[in-house]
């Protein structure tokens, strides 16, 4: 099993050739009949999901910043923001729902609500670049792949945009799940597109900070179709982040991260 790796959009040069070895989640779905293939339908509907806690200061530039030629719909699920996060996406143009307190309890709310082909998951500190929407969403509305994860390890960062336990802990972690499932990660970023069809057969878990690992690991043992791209990383706009603000945030996000690679490793064996 492999992962393909392809060019940022906005980067230099041609993506690099691999071989496309993983198979689609549901065997009968292949070529023309994919869900957004090209010969069925030349533009899926996509929804972008943005978790929030807090992100008044940053909400409102994310969500104008959204490529809106390419994105049907903008959904801000918010965690019980205290600071007038919610109004600001609204005037901001966003559709908010009240998920509640949980970062994955966030993502499959608006996941549930989205009812759109494509579906992209993004942070709402202003961090993650809209100009990477197109090479995340392209595979996908061509048919060529099930799931396209953003990596900032492989783009460029802006200096201060992340910490290097951060860097250290997605290579660790993206090596770990290429011995158990197959395929290497370079990084878990929130920055990332799947076809919701798939994504609502994961049978997704983790309603904290371990979601997004739990959804890689899940796509790469169901066999989806990956590819990753490089990506522009920014410093967030304002506020402290919740992960990798203080070294009690970044000790409880990266314990949740263990336990959720262990609970996804163990059910493999069962």
């Amino acid at each position: 099993m492999q992962i393909q790796f392809s060019a940022h959009s906005r980067g230099s040069g041609n993506p690099e050739e691999t071989t496309d070895s993983i198979v689609p989640l549901d065997p009968r779905l292949r070529g023309d009949e994919r869900p957004g293939h090209a010969s069925q339908r030349a533009k899926p509907s996509v929804a972008v999901i943005i978790p929030t806690f807090n992100e008044a200061e940053s909400i409102a530039a994310v969500v104008a910043e959204i490529p809106r030629t390419l994105v049907d719909r903008v959904i801000v699920t918010d965690g019980g923001s205290g600071d007038g996060t919610p109004a600001r996406a609204r005037e901001a143009g966003a559709e908010v729902i009240a998920a509640g307190r949980g970062y994955g309890r966030a993502c499959l709310a608006g996941a549930q609500a989205a009812d759109a082909e494509i579906v992209v998951f993004m942070d709402g500190d202003g961090a993650d670049d809209p100009a990477a929407m197109a090479a995340l969403i392209g595979p996908l509305a061509n048919g060529d792949c099930d799931f396209v994860i953003a990596s900032r390890a492989r783009g460029r960062r802006e200096p201060g945009s992340m910490a290097w336990h951060q860097l250290l802990a997605g290579e660790l972690i993206g090596f770990l799940t290429g011995l158990l499932c197959g395929v290497r990660y370079t990084d878990m970023c929130a920055l990332r597109a799947i076809r919701r069809d798939a994504l609502m057969q994961l049978g997704m878990r983790e309603m904290t900070y371990g979601w997004n690992l739990e959804m890689q690991m899940r796509v790469a043992r169901l066999g989806l179709r990956v590819r990753e791209v490089p990506v522009d990383y920014r410093r967030r706009i304002g506020g402290e982040s919740k992960v990798a603000g203080s070294l009690s945030g970044s000790l409880r996000a990266g314990a949740k991260i263990l336990s959720t690679f262990a609970r996804v490793a163990l059910e493999r064996k069962r």
